[in-house]
């Protein structure tokens, strides 16, 4: 009788384990904004591990956040003034482009504009001193908002220079995220500058993660760098509030960004950005900023902001890319730290090798993600095969994020080439066209390429057959990554 029993316990908690199994899938791939290929994985994933598979959807498998930000930010989206922008003249984008700006135009309403200048940084220092220099000359107000703000040199020297903004009258406030900057949020430099008179928000609070857990998904984060100061000037690209030694990862040091310092119309766009994070993260009204209807230059490129993110617009990042790639006609350069791109992406790249575009890959020989890492290596062969080259980056790693096309047309932010950046995190970039900034990213480009090495075909297609299972086992999980 016992062991009938037992045995019915058994039955009972495996047709329920069944059901679970059933609705999670079901959820899985109904659920919107997923690629077929991030459904099939997660269903194969539920269905190979039962109970392990539930418990990971249910903590990773949702792509959006909690309830009350997604509906926050949609609201703001549409409640945030739009008039400066309807005021401007619209740039004249080369009919080469206006598809991949449109596409980038889509994602927050914004307009390509006219009048842009911008300076690529040599080093990820110079851009922290360019960045303190413009704080000490700001009058008016300072909003900065950074993934990863460390209480290293370059993170104190910002600080302080915030403190003696907010001492002298400026406005200055900052975000930071959550878990990205969690020591920061224990140190005493983030008390220093909030006793400084600097107003702080904290995206994504990570103060009790198994509450939290319940609530949204503990990955989704705010991963933009946004710089706005005095509505003039902006900045753009990969760095993080940090030394290039990056103490939290030292091993794989140094760390090799790029940032733009752009003044312009476009900073308006940038400021958007920003005044809509604050105020769904729980910072006070100030969308009076946006107000502001800037000067527009006679001279200048052409540019547009684009802030991606799961309650954005969707698959973005991965479309501005692939009209970029369509519209080559000689070159491509892609300088990421991650090659896990979705599978149309991916087939662009190899499309504009085929059609005779020189494409370049440039990624770190060594990552801080061993697990990324393998699922990069495993789109190898094929691209190879396309003939797209290969370089691997050998002093550090390489961590910015630059797609230049024929040195004339390019998208600089903080979006990695992976699924992470494309559907999960809150991302921003800016599109430009312009033949001068262009080719200033692209020796910034060449110059990385310099200290890389080449991956030839022959040494991939050698791979022993357990790294070859090891590298394409990972792979199959690259829509989940």
């Amino acid at each position: 009788m016992t062991n009938l029993s037992w045995a019915s316990w058994g039955a009972i908690w495996a047709v329920l384990l069944f059901v679970v199994d059933l609705a999670t899938i079901a959820r899985a791939v109904t659920r919107e904004h997923r690629s077929p290929a991030s459904r099939l994985a997660w269903s194969v994933v539920i269905m190979t591990l039962p109970a392990v598979g539930v418990i990971a959807y249910f903590f990773l498998g949702d792509t959006s956040a909690d309830r009350k930000s997604d509906k926050k930010l949609k609201d703001l989206r549409h409640e945030l003034p739009k008039r400066p922008m309807a005021e401007l003249p619209k740039a004249d984008v080369p009919l080469l482009y206006r598809q991949a700006f449109a596409r980038a135009a889509s994602v927050n309403g914004f307009q390509p504009v006219p009048g842009n200048s911008a300076t690529v940084t040599t080093d990820s220092n110079e851009g922290i001193d360019w960045l303190v220099a413009d704080i000490d000359a700001a009058t008016d107000h300072v909003h900065i908002l950074f993934y990863i703000w460390l209480s290293d040199i370059n993170g104190t020297k910002v600080a302080e220079a915030l403190i003696r903004a907010a001492a002298r009258g400026v406005k200055a406030r900052v975000i930071v995220d959550g878990l990205g900057s969690r020591r920061l949020l224990y140190d005493p430099l983030w008390r220093r500058m909030k006793e400084g008179g600097v107003d702080t928000v904290v995206a994504f609070a990570f103060r009790f993660p198994l509450i939290s857990a319940f609530i949204r998904r503990l990955d989704i984060r705010n991963h933009r760098k946004v710089v706005v100061i005095d509505h003039a000037t902006t900045y753009v690209g990969s760095q993080n509030c940090a030394d290039a030694a990056f103490r939290v990862k030292a091993k794989y040091a140094p760390w090799v960004d790029v940032m733009m310092r752009v003044t312009g119309p476009v900073a308006w766009q940038a400021q958007r950005l920003f005044v809509s994070d604050w105020m769904v993260h729980g910072g006070d009204d100030i969308s009076a900023y946006l107000d502001h209807v800037p000067d527009v230059p006679q001279d200048g490129f052409p540019a547009v902001m684009a802030g991606t993110g799961p309650t954005e617009s969707v698959h973005a990042v991965p479309d501005m890319m692939q009209m970029l790639l369509a519209a080559a006609q000689d070159e491509v350069i892609i300088t990421t730290p991650y090659y896990v791109p979705s599978e149309a992406l991916h087939q662009q790249i190899c499309a504009a090798a085929l059609r005779g575009v020189r494409v370049r890959l440039n990624v770190p020989a060594t990552n801080d993600s061993l697990i990324v890492a393998f699922a990069s290596r495993s789109f190898y062969r094929s691209i190879l095969k396309a003939g797209v080259e290969i370089f691997e980056f050998q002093p550090g790693l390489l961590h910015a994020k630059i797609l230049s096309v024929d040195g004339t047309a390019a998208l600089i932010g903080s979006p990695n080439l992976d699924q992470r950046s494309f559907d999960l995190n809150y991302e921003n970039s800016m599109m430009l066209v312009d033949h001068e900034v262009v080719s200033e990213l692209r020796l910034k480009q060449e110059a990385f390429l310099n200290v890389s090495l080449q991956v030839q075909a022959e040494a991939v297609v050698n791979w022993s057959v357990p790294r070859r299972i090891l590298i394409n086992s990972i792979g199959m999980l690259s829509p989940l990554l």
